[in-house]
C-alpha cells in the first residue's frame, strides 16, 4: 500500500479535505519517528478504529530542554515509512520545525499543577512543548480520535485534561504498553543503550512487578511499596533512578499512607544516555 507524505499544512489538507468530505473517520498517531513495536501497535489500533490514519513524524524542539537528546535523537524515516505503508497507514504527516513553527512563532500551552511533578520536575519545560505540539496536531489534522501509549501515562494524562478544558472535539484513546521479551518497555530510546545498559535496563519492569505483587499479596502501606521498588532497582549499578513513586492517577497527588486501588506506580531512571520511564497500576484483580 502506498502512503502518502505531507509536509506543509497546505499539502496536508489537501489530501485530508477529501477524506472528510467523503465522510471518513480520521485517526491520528502523533510520533518523533525512529518507530518500534509500541508505535506499530497504535498505528494498527488506529487503523482497525478509523477509515483513515494520519501518522505524525515531528521531533519536536519546543519539548527538549538544555542538554537533552534534540540533536541525537534517532532518525529513520524510510524504515518508518516503510513500517507505516505495511500497517495500512494512509497519510504521513512530516513538517519541519519552520512549518510547525514559522517566524514570528511565540505561542505555548502550559498547565498548572499537572507538569509540575513525575517527568516535569527533570523536564521543566517539556510538557508546556508537548501540549503546544498536540493542540497543533489537532487543529492540523482534526482527527476524530488521536491514539496514545501508556508508557507516557503522565503526557497522556495532561493531552486528555487539555482536551476537556479547551473543549477540543477530538477522541482520546490510550493504548497498552508493549514490552520487549525481558519486560523492558519499547523506547525509540533503548537504541542508546549499550549491551550491558540494555539488560541492567530489564530492572526497572523488575521493580515495578516488585512493587505489584507486593500490593497484590496484601502491603498496602504506599512508603514501604515505593522502598521495596527502591531496593530492587539498586541492584542494577547502571540504572540511577530518577523517581519511582505512588500516585493518585488523575491528580498525581503523591500517595501517603494506603495505596489504593487505580493508583499509579511511576518509575523513571537515567541509564546510560537514555532517560526511560514505565509504569503499572494497581487493580483489584
Amino acid at each position: 500500500m502506498n502512503i502518502v507524505v505531507s509536509r506543509t499544512v497546505a499539502e496536508l489538507r489537501g489530501h485530508l479535505d477529501l477524506e472528510c468530505d467523503a465522510g471518513r473517520t480520521v485517526g491520528l498517531v502523533p510520533t518523533m519517528g525512529a518507530l518500534h513495536g509500541g508505535h506499530a501497535s497504535l498505528v494498527a489500533r488506529a487503523v482497525a478504529r478509523c477509515d483513515v490514519v494520519v501518522t505524525s513524524i515531528f521531533i519536536n524542539p519546543r519539548q527538549f530542554g538544555a542538554g537533552e537528546d534534540l540533536g541525537s535523537y534517532p532518525k529513520m524515516l524510510d524504515d518508518d515509512l516503510e513500517l507505516l505503508a505495511s500497517l495500512g497507514c494512509r497519510h504521513a504527516w512530516i513538517p519541519s520545525p519552520g512549518e510547525m513553527y514559522p517566524d514570528g512563532y511565540c505561542t505555548r500551552v502550559e498547565m498548572d499543577g499537572l507538569t509540575d511533578v513525575l517527568c516535569g520536575v527533570s523536564r521543566p519545560a517539556h510538557f508546556g512543548g508537548v501540549l503546544t505540539v498536540v493542540l497543533k496536531l489537532f487543529h492540523q489534522v482534526k482527527p476524530d480520535v488521536a491514539f496514545f501509549g501508556q508508557k507516557d501515562y503522565q503526557q497522556s494524562l495532561l493531552i486528555r485534561r487539555m482536551v476537556q478544558d479547551l473543549e477540543v472535539p477530538v477522541c482520546i484513546e490510550v493504548c497498552p504498553i508493549v514490552r520487549e521479551p525481558d519486560g523492558l518497555a519499547m523506547s525509540s530510546r533503548n537504541r542508546y543503550l549499550s549491551p550491558e545498559e540494555r539488560d541492567q535496563a530489564s530492572v526497572l519492569n523488575r521493580a515495578l512487578g516488585v512493587v505489584e505483587d507486593a500490593w497484590r499479596g496484601g502491603e498496602r502501606d504506599a512508603a514501604r511499596l515505593m522502598a521495596l521498588g527502591h531496593l530492587v532497582a539498586a541492584e542494577s549499578p547502571l540504572v540511577r533512578i530518577d523517581y519511582l513513586e505512588i500516585r493518585d492517577a488523575e491528580t498525581l497527588t503523591l500517595r501517603e499512607g494506603e495505596a489504593r486501588v487505580g493508583d499509579l506506580v511511576a518509575v523513571a531512571a537515567f541509564v546510560g544516555q537514555a532517560r526511560l520511564i514505565d509504569n503499572r497500576h494497581f487493580t483489584e484483580s
